[in-house]
């Protein structure tokens, strides 16, 4: 019956595609983010473009067969299919203060942030520097908001001279520390992010230590694939702690074991690219029986949003949608798949940084009815309704959000 929750080996595949918006919020102008419409604004700059051997421009088929063209404010998107929506969809707003990476999907499994993490848009006070410069026995370098490749541009040759870590920041709340991998070896680098983590509390409390290691020499430097994120610890129990405790499989795939801190997996998988995340779901689907799996998708995000490249962030959604077929072809019939994102980052506007944009909401499966599901007033509805569907009823008090389940719920 519609509504009605059978607990068994259901799973729950929840895809989040690292920043992409689908319009901006009644309160972007409070962020500065105006005009942000990542997915809208990506293709649009785009158009005439060729992102594969026969694509001109951004056609998103299998996201369009969805639903995805059919979310409140998409109109704009240039979409080829005419068919009915195989998902339920919509779009989510986001509850918390912020717009950053741990906000996102601590929100997403759950827990809305009612207040912001602190950023540092005139750099750090030289209080938490003295403090970390002592604590992991170096001086440091530049100590700013700076992109990431700019930072090491202007500080790596003296950083490979001197030995000090390069400090920087964005408009997040993130502490990033950018070191060469032959000056200083990984083992080292992270021990010193897991020292700057632990005196960045209280007040000072950002949401990420980001290892920002990097290779070649000056003038050729580039950012290397071993990056890893140190999140505080969520302050409360999220969809992770809940499914865990009842005993169900919680595997993370990409940042997700970053970003919450460890808190609630049962299992962890790190990500080479966008495509290794598909691959390593696939896998998890095979193996996994019951419970969540969650992945993170990073590389619209960190490769092509930040560093204003539309085309590049294209390719990467073109990419994508091709695999999503994938996906769907090996969900059972007791699995659902959700598909959104946790904040957007618009190549196309001036800076570099994430913007406050609704997000996109897809669920699929053999027991979901193809339903508009509007517009929903926060992430955190996914975690609630995650937590209904595995769980076999709506959380009371441990989860913040509404579950959308007896909507779409055959």
């Amino acid at each position: 019956m519609r509504g009605e929750v059978r607990c068994g080996m259901k799973r729950a595949i929840l895809v989040v595609l690292d920043s992409v918006g689908i319009g901006e919020m009644p309160d972007a102008h409070v962020y500065g983010d105006v005009g942000s419409n990542t997915l809208l604004n990506v293709q649009k700059a785009v158009v005439g473009l060729a992102l594969g051997e026969e694509e001109m421009g951004l056609m998103l088929s299998n996201l369009d067969k969805l639903g995805l063209c059919r979310i409140d404010g998409m109109g704009g998107f240039m979409s080829a299919y005419s068919g009915e929506p195989q998902a339920a969809y919509g779009r989510f707003a986001e509850s918390s203060k912020g717009k950053d990476t741990t906000t996102g999907h601590w929100e997403i499994a759950g827990l809305i942030s009612r207040i912001a993490f602190p950023t540092y848009p005139q750099g750090f006070p030289e209080s938490i520097l003295a403090e970390f410069e002592a604590a992991i026995g170096r001086g440091s370098l530049a100590n700013c908001p700076a992109s990431g490749t700019g930072i090491i541009s202007e500080y790596g040759e003296e950083h490979m001279r001197t030995g000090k870590p390069i400090v920087y920041t964005s408009a997040d709340s993130v502490f990033q520390i950018a070191m060469h991998e032959e000056v200083i070896d990984l083992s080292e680098q992270y021990e010193i992010c897991k020292k700057a983590r632990g005196l960045l509390v209280g007040e000072h409390a950002v949401s990420r230590v980001i290892a920002r290691p990097f290779a070649g020499e000056p003038g050729a430097f580039i950012r290397t694939k071993n990056r890893r994120d140190y999140s505080l610890e969520p302050s409360r129990n999220t969809l992770l702690d809940v499914l865990k405790s009842a005993g169900l499989a919680v595997s993370g795939v990409g940042k997700i074991n970053d970003i919450f801190a460890g808190r609630g997996l049962t299992h962890s998988v790190h990500t080479l690219n966008n495509m290794d995340g598909v691959c390593k779901t696939l896998e998890l689907m095979r193996e996994q029986d019951g419970g969540l799996i969650f992945t993170n998708l990073v590389d619209f995000d960190m490769l092509f949003g930040h560093r204003n490249d539309p085309e590049g962030y294209a390719q990467a959604l073109a990419q994508f949608d091709k695999r999503l077929p994938e996906l769907i072809s090996a969900l059972k019939p007791e699995d659902i798949l959700i598909i959104t994102a946790d904040h957007g980052c618009d190549p196309t506007m001036p800076g570099t940084d994430h913007s406050r944009e609704y997000t996109p909401a897809l669920i699929y499966g053999a027991c979901v009815r193809p339903i508009n599901l509007g517009t929903r007033p926060s992430f955190a509805d996914i975690g609630s309704s995650v937590a209904h569907y595995l769980l076999g009823e709506a959380p009371a008090d441990s989860l913040d959000g509404n579950s959308f389940l007896p909507e779409v719920c055959k």
